[in-house]
């Protein structure tokens, strides 16, 4: 595919609807900034890739068609859809018994020397709930055609799209990453680890528990 294929005249529309959409406060911002608090910013900024390494999943789901065959079969897309609620559960549970326990947050460079997590912990975790979210599935399916001429190569034209995503996605997340950090000290209190914790809890739980409930794909 030729570079000016590449950037047509979709792509600017695309870039800025992108954008937006990257910038908007969800399920991937919350957890990037619950690892960055958790670990430090080299967990966040780990989230954060890893969150976006899934893109190139949904990308290719969505080029090779296997979206449409979950958007058409009830039991398949009830299946994605539960899994990943209950992916989000089981973080908001994890954040709720942390916060019961009342232990700092392991903010690197505060509190003295704290053991961290696994660098794998964050990477699973981020690839996890973008993988699992079935409404990135949906999204990907009904927003990229979009922006691919009949022509074009949805595959590679599905995953060069993708790849824009990615670097925006990150530019954003990773900025969150460092004003988090950049409050390592003040993070690192008990009394804040533990309304973190709780608040992240709750709200990855309802975020789960909405998307079990939910009837309809959109």
């Amino acid at each position: 595919m030729s570079p000016v294929s590449l950037l047509d005249s979709q792509f600017v529309p695309f870039l800025i609807a992108i954008t937006l959409l990257s910038i908007t406060p969800g399920v991937d911002t919350l957890l990037v900034i619950r690892n960055t608090a958790r670990g430090g910013i080299r967990d966040g900024v780990a989230t954060s890739i890893a969150i976006c390494c899934g893109l190139f999943v949904h990308a290719t789901i969505s080029a090779l068609g296997i979206s449409l065959i979950l958007l058409q079969s009830a039991w398949a897309f009830h299946v994605l859809k539960l899994a990943g609620a209950g992916y989000l559960v089981w973080l908001g549970i994890t954040s709720l018994m942390a916060a019961r326990r009342g232990q700092p947050l392991p903010v690197k460079g505060a509190m003295g020397a704290v053991a961290p997590v696994s660098l794998w912990q964050p990477i699973k975790e981020g690839v996890l709930s973008n993988v699992l979210n079935p409404k990135t599935v949906i999204f990907y399916m009904a927003f990229l055609p979009q922006f691919i001429a009949p022509g074009d190569p949805a595959l590679i034209k599905s995953l060069w799209l993708a790849g824009v995503h990615f670097v925006i996605a990150n530019i954003w997340q990773i900025g969150v990453v460092f004003m988090v950090g950049g409050a390592s000290r003040w993070l690192a209190s008990v009394r804040f680890a533990k309304t973190l914790n709780a608040a992240t809890g709750a709200v990855l739980i309802a975020f789960g528990v909405r998307l079990a409930l939910e009837q309809r794909p959109i």
